[in-house]
């Protein structure tokens, strides 16, 4: 069982080392731990300090190109090396690296596919009152989109089991964090969550530079997830309330009618017609998309197999060439 941990890094030279320090070297259950880092554009030493440390894998990225791209590759070249389970950490130390053992031992149990850590958020002293509320908001509204009970959606502390991450999609530039939990419910992907500990802030987070700009990017990202798996529910409902207040305008004017003042308020029957068409017109929407949705669903599938086939091929391919390369040497 092979467990590679690794750390999207922007400028990271100061506190890396702090991280890969704190990151476990053995776990039971687990016969091997490698660490890879993503570069996503750092500008200062961040490879050379994660190269002198002894990383085993280094993600390069000429340009800046987000969290979320980041992440993804990070995973691809976990795949790639042969993981069983990959964890991701951050490179600031914010998760304690001993708690590491407490994600991978649901997957090592078979419990779960994917295990996200749950912070201490009202308990953290760098988080404002109003950026904690937000972090209960927010996991609210994932756990909603998803179906799940994930108490600390935005956490980056998680692990992975091979099969979840041969599954993982992310198509926003934002963040990985919210998608993939709203894509694994959807999926019903086994998701579970445990209790972690954080530790003294070291710096600032890179992630948002507002908390107007954290708002807007994590409700786009929530809406546009929640539309790819459920658009049938979300145009219904849209569809459904147009529909009620044009029912409503039609029963105001029949009162009026009988009243003998319908000829005042025939503006009634034109919103009331407005309403109903555009009701109609989202039920054909919701059903377009729903469409789109299910053949989405059959192309991850058809990913899915594509990505084991490929990362199953390279995988007995490096094995062969590090075999033969041993015996050339003898």
């Amino acid at each position: 069982m092979k467990l590679i941990i690794q750390i999207p890094c922007y400028n990271e030279a100061e506190t890396l080392t702090i991280a890969l320090d704190a990151l476990p070297k053995h776990i039971d259950g687990i016969d091997k731990i490698e660490y890879l880092i993503i570069n996503d554009g750092s500008k200062d030493d961040t490879v050379k300090v994660a190269k002198e440390w002894g990383v085993d894998y280094v993600v390069h990225f000429c340009k800046n190109k987000g969290l979320a791209k980041g992440f993804m590759a990070g995973i691809d070249a976990c795949l790639r090396n042969g993981a069983d389970i990959i964890v991701n950490t951050d490179a600031d130390n914010q998760y304690c690296g001993e708690d590491i053992e407490k994600l991978v031992r649901p997957i090592l149990e078979k419990k779960a596919d994917i295990v996200i850590g749950e912070r201490p958020i009202d308990q953290t002293a760098h988080f404002s009152p109003l950026k904690k509320k937000l972090q209960h908001l927010g996991s609210w509204t994932v756990r909603v989109a998803s179906d799940t009970d994930i108490p600390d959606a935005p956490s980056g502390f998680r692990a992975y089991s091979r099969d979840a991450a041969l599954r993982l999609n992310v198509t926003n530039k934002y963040t990985y964090t919210l998608e993939t939990i709203i894509q694994a419910g959807n999926n019903r992907i086994p998701m579970e969550s445990v209790p972690i500990r954080t530790n003294p802030e070291l710096r600032k987070s890179r992630l948002f530079h507002s908390m107007f700009g954290y708002i807007k990017k994590s409700s786009i990202t929530i809406l546009r997830s929640y539309l790819m798996y459920k658009p049938l529910k979300f145009f219904g409902i849209i569809g459904t309330i147009l529909n009620v207040l044009g029912l409503g305008l039609a029963i105001r004017y029949i009162v009026y009618k009988c009243m003998g003042e319908g000829a005042g308020h025939i503006q009634s029957l034109i919103v009331m017609a407005v309403f109903f068409m555009v009701g109609i017109i989202t039920y054909l929407l919701g059903l377009l998309a729903d469409v789109i949705a299910s053949n989405r669903k059959i192309l991850e599938d058809v990913q899915y197999h594509v990505r084991r086939a490929e990362y199953d091929i390279y995988e007995m391919k490096t094995k062969q060439e590090k075999e033969e390369g041993v015996k050339d040497a003898k």
